[in-house]
């Protein structure tokens, strides 16, 4: 219920907003268009996304997953790709990352709340390669991101929110 008219107050504000401002163009809005020339109001055109219960589907499919490279994985995502790549030394070995953290939000989200799809690798991966490509993409999950780590054996996966 509370869900209901969360969405309701905030298309009742972007309706005020374009009759306001005499808005002409499409607003596009949490949940979908708003306004526009021809149609006033509409909730969603698409139904939105819901990250975490979407990504959840894999966890708890996992065992299809397990042993097999990553790209497998990626390329079942069809929905939505991560977005930022963030791969941690081993407390031990700071040489080596055994687990890498995929976020499904822009860069400046990673530290908050983000969603994350944690992947623990079957054998660790030097950092220094993991650098190689983090560094001057900034974290980004490029084309250069989706090759390197594809061919990596998937051990264990673990989806939240924190």
């Amino acid at each position: 219920m509370k869900n209901k008219i969360g969405i309701f107050l905030v298309l009742s504000l972007a309706l005020i907003y374009c009759k306001a401002y005499g808005q002409k163009d499409t607003i596009k809005v949490i949940t979908g268009t708003i306004c526009n020339r021809k149609k006033k109001l509409s909730f969603q055109d698409k139904a939105q996304l819901d990250t975490l219960t979407y990504l959840k589907q894999f966890e708890a499919n996992k065992a299809n997953y397990i042993g097999q490279p990553f790209s497998k994985l990626l390329q079942d995502m069809t929905q939505i790709q991560p977005k930022t790549v963030w791969s941690l030394p081993l407390r031990n070995n700071t040489t080596l990352v055994r687990i890498t953290s995929f976020k499904f939000c822009e860069k400046k989200y990673s530290f908050y709340n983000a969603i994350t799809l944690k992947i623990t690798w079957d054998i660790d991966i030097p950092i220094a390669q993991t650098n190689a490509l983090g560094i001057p993409n900034q974290y980004y999950f490029t084309n250069d991101e989706k090759t390197f780590y594809g061919n990596k054996i998937i051990k264990d996966i673990r989806v939240y929110r924190r």
